[in-house]
């Protein structure tokens, strides 16, 4: 579905934010791009929805240069979610859930007839939440109404840009387990930034690990974790683990 092909981003002369690098994304596929704060992640999905341009290489989106789609167009097609959540907060959750369809001249009746099936999607209660503005809401519970937003574009490819890092544990896990859940149900592409290992590892049908703006490897969870390509790999993968097997044997 998308193709990176030698793409690479500088934002100085001495610093690349991305090195030359290429990377296939297959439809349907929920890959996560896992490293550390400065490792090209949030970058790369921003050249990916045109909010930052390549400075080399080409973007292929269904086999076409994403150069040849209108920017504004492009991003209407595309679900992003981020971890400020976004959520305009002069409109309530229907309307916000509604905004990409209205700003499209969807049919109303049907945008919001949408709208309330994906607030029972995230399991949200719309006749409970539709009315409400966003900060009546909790932050988990926000963090939901953003993936409905993102749901209501119909887009087959949705960006999620550390959407739960801000979260406490307990909610975090059930946002997971309902991605997941989504995942499995509508079969849409995600590519999910995150610098979670454990977060990586439960939602990843593929994981690329980044560090310092390059690709150090791309697999499953078990391959990275049993044959790792890089010392930067083992050494990510082996330190919480070990941490975890510790507090097993505590």
């Amino acid at each position: 579905m998308i193709s990176l092909q030698q793409v690479s981003k500088s934002y100085q002369r001495q610093f690349d934010a991305l090195a030359p690098l290429s990377l296939e994304i297959a439809a349907g596929e929920l890959l996560v791009l896992l490293g550390s704060s400065g490792s090209g992640k949030s970058t790369l999905l921003k050249l990916i929805n045109r909010l930052l341009e390549p400075d080399s290489g080409q973007i292929l989106l269904q086999g076409k240069p994403l150069q040849a789609h209108d920017p504004v167009a492009l991003r209407r097609s595309i679900g992003y979610v981020f971890q400020g959540i976004g959520l305009l907060p002069h409109l309530n959750i229907i309307d916000n859930v509604t905004t990409v369809p209205r700003l499209r001249g969807d049919d109303p009746a049907q945008a919001l007839q949408q709208a309330r099936a994906l607030l029972h999607s995230v399991n949200l209660d719309p006749d409970q939440y539709a009315d409400r503005l966003p900060q009546a809401l909790s932050g988990g519970q926000q963090q939901r109404v953003g993936v409905a937003r993102a749901l209501a574009t119909g887009a087959s490819l949705l960006l999620m840009d550390e959407p739960f890092g801000a979260l406490d544990a307990i909610t975090r896990d059930e946002l997971q387990s309902m991605l997941l859940d989504l995942h499995r149900r509508l079969h849409k592409t995600i590519v999910f930034v995150t610098h979670d290992i454990f977060e990586a590892v439960r939602l990843a049908d593929r994981i690329v690990v980044m560090h310092a703006g390059r690709i150090e490897q791309i697999g499953t969870a078990s391959e990275l974790i049993n044959q790792p390509a890089s010392e930067f790999v083992e050494l990510l993968f082996s330190k919480p683990l070990q941490a975890l097997k510790h507090l097993q044997q505590t």
